[in-house]
C-alpha cells in the first residue's frame, strides 16, 4: 500500500516498492507572472513554482535523505573506493570568506593561497617520497592520465617513442582506460597463484616498447607487493618507468613511501587518503608527484618560493594544461586541513586502524576469505551465493554492501574496506550482517532488497540509458 501525500500527484509513475517518491517540482504549484526587460524570445508569460511552507520543504529534504546511505548513515566498506567519513571541520575551512578567491587573480595578490599550495606539495612530496607535486588533476583518474601523459613526454624527449603499458589484471579499470586514451597498447599481466605480480609473467611482458609499468601497492587484494624492489629494477632494466596507483595509499601512511620503493610517478587520491568528498562526478582532486628527472614535464603552473612570496611558474617541458587554474581549490585545501590536523603520528595511527579494521572483520566471517595476509582491505568469496545477491540483501541488514564480482581472480568477490574510522561496534555489526546473509537462501537473495526506498532496480537500464532529471521522467 502506497503512502498518500496527495496534492495530485501521479501516484502511478512515482510509487517505487512500498516507498511513495514525490517531485518537488509537483507539489502545490502557483503560477508566477514574470516582468522582465529581456526580450520576449528569452523569457516565458509565466512561471510555475512550487508554493510550500517552510516546514513543508524542511520535510520534503529529509525525506529524501533519508532514503539515501551515505557514510553519515552507517558503515560504508566498499572495497579499494575507501568511503572515508569527511570530518566537518575541513568543511568549515572550505566555507571560511578567505577561502573565495577567483582563481584568476594576479599571484601577488593571492599569496595565501598559493602559501597553503605550497604547503600542500611539500605535504604529499613527503608523504610519497616524491621530488615535486602538481595539484591539477581533478580526480583520480585525471592524476592517472596526467602521470601517463608525464612518463609519454619523459620518454619522447629522450628520442625514445614507447607504445606499451603493462597493467596487472588485478588493477583499476582507468589504468586500462587512461593507458588507451594517451594512445597506448595495454599489456595485461596475470597474477600469480598467491595474488601478487609473477615475476616470471612480468618478464615475459616487459621489452623495449615499455614505457610504463602501472602498479598500486598494496594490490587490490590488499597484499603487499613483497617483491617490488625487484619489479622496480626489471622495469628500470628495460628503461621503462613505474607508476604508483595511490588508491591503496591509506594502508601505508607514514609507514612506507612510494618513491623509496622504486616509483617514478604516483597519483593521490585525496578523497581515499586525505578524507575528502568521494566522486558523484566532482569536483575532486588527483594530484600527481614525480621524480626528480620528471619534474620538468609537469603540467602548468606550479607554485614555488620565491624571496618575495609565491609564484606560479611553467616547467620547461610541461605537458601543459589539465585543469583550469591550479584545480580545484577548495577540495586541496580541505586535502592539506586534514593532513596539517593529524600530522605525522595521525596520519600513522589512520594507517595502523585501517589495516587492524580489515584484518579483525574479516576474522569474524563465515565467507571464506582466499588471500592473506593483507593490509587495509580483503576479499573474501560468496562461493555459491551471486555476490550481487548478496549486496542487496545487506541492505535489508542497515548497513552498505561491499564492492562485488571485482577483482575477478576471486570466484564472486565481496571486496570489503571497512577504513580506520569503524569502532569495533561498527564491524561487529557488519560481520552479523554479512553472516547473517551467508546463511540465507537464494530466493530471499533474489527478491532483496526489502525494506529500501527502492527495490530490486534494473541496473543494466540504469547504466545505459539514465534518466537524469524529472524532465526526462515526464518526456517518456
Amino acid at each position: 500500500m502506497s503512502e498518500d501525500y496527495g496534492d495530485g500527484y501521479d501516484q502511478a509513475r512515482y510509487t517505487d516498492g512500498d516507498r511513495y517518491v514525490p517531485l518537488l517540482s509537483e507539489k502545490n504549484n502557483r503560477e508566477v507572472d514574470i516582468e522582465t526587460p529581456l526580450p520576449d524570445d528569452l523569457t516565458r508569460d509565466s512561471l510555475e513554482l512550487p508554493d510550500l511552507s517552510e516546514p513543508e520543504l524542511a520535510r520534503h529534504y529529509s525525506r529524501l535523505s533519508q532514503m539515501n546511505y551515505g557514510i553519515e548513515s552507517g558503515p560504508f566498506p566498499l572495497g579499494s573506493c575507501t568511503m572515508k567519513y569527511n570530518p566537518s571541520f575541513t568543511e568549515d575551512i572550505a566555507a571560511a570568506p578567505a577561502g573565495a578567491v577567483h582563481p584568476d587573480r594576479d599571484g601577488e595578490t593571492v599569496q595565501g593561497t598559493l602559501d597553503l599550495y605550497a604547503q600542500l606539495q611539500e605535504y604529499l612530496a613527503d608523504i610519497g617520497g616524491m621530488d615535486a607535486v602538481t595539484l591539477q588533476p581533478p580526480a583520480g583518474a585525471a592524476g592517472e592520465f596526467t602521470g601517463v601523459l608525464v612518463a609519454q613526454a619523459y620518454h619522447e624527449h629522450n628520442g625514445d617513442e614507447r607504445s606499451e603499458i603493462v597493467i596487472p589484471d588485478s588493477a583499476h579499470g582507468t589504468n586500462f582506460a587512461s593507458a588507451a586514451m594517451a594512445g597506448f597498447d595495454v599489456v595485461e599481466l596475470p597474477s600469480g597463484e598467491d595474488g601478487r605480480v609473477d615475476l616470471d609473467a612480468l618478464a615475459a611482458a616487459l621489452s623495449d616498447e615499455t614505457a610504463l609499468l602501472m602498479l598500486t601497492n598494496p594490490n587490490t587484494l590488499g597484499l603487499f607487493e613483497r617483491d617490488i624492489v625487484e619489479v622496480a629494477e626489471m622495469v628500470h632494466d628495460v628503461g621503462g618507468l613505474l607508476y604508483y596507483d595511490g588508491a591503496n595509499l591509506n594502508a601505508l601512511l607514514g609507514r612506507a613511501r612510494p618513491g623509496d620503493m622504486g616509483f617514478d610517478i604516483m597519483h593521490y587520491n585525496v578523497h581515499k587518503t586525505f578524507a575528502t568528498p568521494h566522486g558523484g562526478g566532482g569536483p575532486g582532486a588527483g594530484p600527481v608527484g614525480v621524480s626528480e628527472d620528471l619534474e620538468q614535464f609537469l603540467p602548468t603552473p606550479q607554485v614555488r618560493a620565491t624571496d618575495e612570496g609565491y609564484e606560479r611558474y611553467e616547467p620547461e617541458n610541461s605537458v601543459g594544461k589539465v585543469h583550469g587554474f591550479h584545480g580545484n581549490w577548495l577540495v586541496l585545501a580541505k586535502t592539506a586541513a586534514y593532513i596539517a590536523r593529524l600530522g605525522d603520528e595521525g596520519l600513522v595511527d589512520a594507517s595502523a586502524k585501517a589495516v587492524l579494521n580489515a584484518n579483525y572483520l574479516a576474522e569474524q566471517l563465515d565467507y571464506e576469505v582466499p588471500f592473506g595476509p593483507f593490509h587495509h582491505e580483503f576479499v573474501a568469496s560468496a562461493d555459491d551465493q551471486d555476490a550481487a545477491d548478496v549486496a542487496k540483501r545487506m541492505l535489508d541488514y542497515g548497513v552498505h554492501p561491499p564492492t562485488t564480482k571485482w577483482p575477478e581472480i576471486v570466484d564472486e568477490a565481496l571486496m570489503t574496506e571497512p577504513t580506520e574510522g569503524e569502532n569495533k561496534r561498527t564491524l561487529d555489526q557488519l560481520a552479523t550482517a554479512f553472516n547473517a546473509v551467508a546463511g540465507e537462501d537464494d530466493a530471499t537473495l533474489e527478491s532483496a532488497p526489502e525494506r529500501t526506498a527502492a527495490r530490486r532496480i534494473d541496473q543494466v537500464s540504469a547504466a545505459r540509458d539514465p534518466q537524469l532529471s524529472w524532465q526526462a521522467l515526464d518526456e517518456e
